[in-house]
């Protein structure tokens, strides 16, 4: 089985030893995706709702750049720094799953990259 890494200029650069996905076999392994604005590369303004659209718009790059949409991903993992948010982040979630969602986790964690209030990491089966 091989591996590649694959990389867009639509998400966020890795700020780390990390790629923004991994696919092998017929499988991709989205990292986890922040709030962070891929043309700044900075993050962006806002309350956990416009933080969890832009981490949705963010995996959604890294999906295209592996020719993948919402509709191949078979499992989510959402992690907040704040459970009583999960409401909230739960909607914006919904309008990008909106047939058929993957399994999922949801886990509320002391705290996140940069200071953020969502991170979410995606898995993919093309």
């Amino acid at each position: 089985m091989t591996k590649e890494i694959i990389k867009t200029d639509k998400a966020p650069e890795a700020v780390g030893a990390y790629s923004q996905a991994v696919k092998a076999g017929d499988t991709v392994y989205l990292s986890g995706q922040i709030a962070i604005d891929p043309e700044t590369q900075e993050i962006i303004d806002g309350g956990v709702e416009e933080q969890a659209k832009r981490v949705l718009e963010n995996l959604k790059a890294v999906l295209a750049a592996a020719d993948c949409t919402f509709q191949d991903v078979v499992k989510a993992e959402i992690f907040l720094d704040d459970i009583n948010d999960f409401g909230a982040v739960n909607d914006i979630y919904a309008e990008y799953f909106k047939e058929n969602p993957p399994a999922r986790a949801c886990m509320e964690v002391s705290n996140l990259p940069k200071g953020v209030s969502v991170e979410i990491a995606l898995t993919a089966v093309k």
